[in-house]
């Protein structure tokens, strides 16, 4: 498995944008992909996870409702929309892929990480 992900800029609060992970091995159809952030200052968390056939999605509660994590396993893809960002979106997005097929909010679970692409929500 070989992540990179991409997508990130700079928009305004009320905005939107899609992340894209795309496994360039082509592996990881059968792994839980996740998507964590990682704010100056803080420490990582999760964000949203997919199981490896997208039956099953989970989200932290704090983009519940605005983010929505999908795979494309034909294209080794999985996306991140992102809608009415908020300044507190702010972050360095990484996407990772799990040591199991299921949708997992721990970081202990992935096994695999890409590198990060950068979210900046102006107020």
């Amino acid at each position: 498995v070989q992540l990179q992900a991409s997508g990130g800029g700079l928009v305004q609060a009320g905005g939107s944008l899609r992340l894209s992970c795309v496994d360039s091995r082509r592996t990881f159809n059968n792994n839980g992909v996740g998507w964590f952030r990682q704010a100056p200052g803080k420490e990582r968390e999760f964000v949203a996870g997919i199981r490896w056939n997208g039956a099953v999605t989970i989200y932290a509660d704090s983009v519940k409702g605005r983010f929505i994590i999908s795979r494309d396993n034909t294209k080794n893809t999985v996306y991140l929309q992102m809608n009415s960002l908020k300044p507190e979106d702010t972050a360095v997005y990484r996407c990772a892929a799990a040591r199991t097929s299921n949708a997992v909010r721990n970081l202990d679970e992935y096994r695999y990480w890409g590198q990060g692409t950068l979210v900046t929500v102006s107020s």
